[in-house]
């Protein structure tokens, strides 16, 4: 795949699956009307540049033509990179366009998603960037019959197990996205994404409550404390506790919990709404002050004060029972969710310990003000 050139100190920017199915199908569909075999694409992308991807695997078989690309994602830790993106396009005897998803790539079977139920996961942008670029090199050769294409993943299944896509009710595969055709280094946007997407199918599927969590492990202990709420109510919101609740909020969501351990939510206390690791440090005065409010003595609380993390705070007052520090954070963090959101929902929260002991609760119901 041909790119810009560079700067050594930047990061290496990749491409979208959408752009490489568009890239494929025009070598393909090239192929299949001129029978030359297409070793590269050069496709418009909607971030405003042409770029010019490599094909491979380009062959034409009677009626039908096949071509791919392997995704190059730059610098980003993409689940999809290294992948085989493919296009196979075959003559029909019905007039138009017709797009369907093959092996590897995933079908929607829940709302919510910018996709119906039944069709393959490929979001609307690629599939507007498919259809407009099939429609001009139709147009270009003057072609009136119609074709099918198909995007396929061969290894796409597989890929799927490292993404959120069988929470949101994407079987069998990938998703093929992308609304700029390029993709941004360690960008947040995708994972932002898939947040919203995943409150827009719980709350297509009737959930009013969600539950978000900051990773896998303390999903686990929440879906352990709420075992009545479907699986589409479990939201893995990583380090965006602002904008998973903001995102809730905008989308109807009537209750909020959240549910973490001392390092996050010690910085959620403290009103602190991006809680990765360099984002911001915790605060160990701020600690130290809810610790002095639940009777903890002099000394402790001079331990609590020196402490070298959050856990390590929290093992001081779980070994010395002071189970009401753990209380009063939780509501602090239910006091800054509401207040990072305006209030209007029903938020609390839960705390636990790396291994599972739950540690305290706080409820705030802001529904009624």
């Amino acid at each position: 795949m041909k790119s810009e050139p560079k700067d050594k100190k930047s990061l290496k920017q990749g491409y979208t699956t959408g752009a490489c199915a568009t890239a494929t199908m025009k070598a393909a569909l090239t192929a299949l009307i001129t029978g030359e075999q297409q070793r590269e694409a050069t496709i418009y992308l909607p971030v405003g540049k042409f770029v010019t991807f490599s094909i491979e695997g380009c062959i034409v078989n009677g009626d039908t033509a096949q071509a791919g690309t392997i995704k190059d994602a730059g610098d980003d830790p993409d689940a999809t990179h290294g992948a085989l993106i493919q296009s196979t396009v075959t003559w029909c005897d019905t007039p138009g366009i017709s797009l369907d998803g093959g092996v590897g790539v995933g079908r929607v079977t829940k709302k919510g998603l910018p996709v119906p139920v039944g069709e393959a996961a490929i979001n609307p942008v690629p599939r507007k960037m498919i259809h407009e670029t099939a429609e001009e090199i139709l147009q270009q050769y003057e072609i009136t019959k119609g074709i099918k294409i198909v995007i396929s993943v061969p290894d796409g299944e597989e890929m799927a197990k490292k993404t959120l896509n069988g929470r949101l009710g994407i079987i069998g595969g990938i998703s093929i996205l992308g609304t700029r055709g390029t993709v941004v280094p360690f960008s947040s946007s995708a994972y932002m994404a898939s947040i919203v997407q995943a409150i827009s199918v719980a709350n297509a599927s009737g959930c009013n409550h969600v539950v978000i969590t900051t990773g896998g492990r303390s999903e686990k202990y929440g879906i352990q404390q709420y075992p009545y709420l479907p699986e589409d109510a479990f939201i893995e919101m990583g380090d965006f506790v602002g904008f998973t609740l903001k995102q809730c909020k905008r989308q109807g969501i009537k209750k909020v919990s959240l549910v973490g351990m001392m390092g996050k939510f010690s910085k959620v206390a403290q009103g602190v709404m991006m809680v990765h690791s360099k984002s911001a440090p915790v605060d160990f005065n701020f600690l130290e002050d809810v610790a002095g409010r639940v009777g903890v003595g002099k000394a402790l609380l001079e331990e609590v004060r020196n402490a070298n993390t959050a856990s390590q705070v929290g093992d001081l007052m779980l070994e010395n029972d002071f189970s009401q520090f753990f209380v009063n954070l939780c509501d602090c963090c239910c006091l800054s969710a509401l207040k990072e959101i305006g209030g209007g929902l029903t938020i609390e929260t839960s705390l636990y310990t790396m291994k599972g002991t739950f540690l305290g609760k706080a409820v705030r119901d802001d529904t009624k003000n």
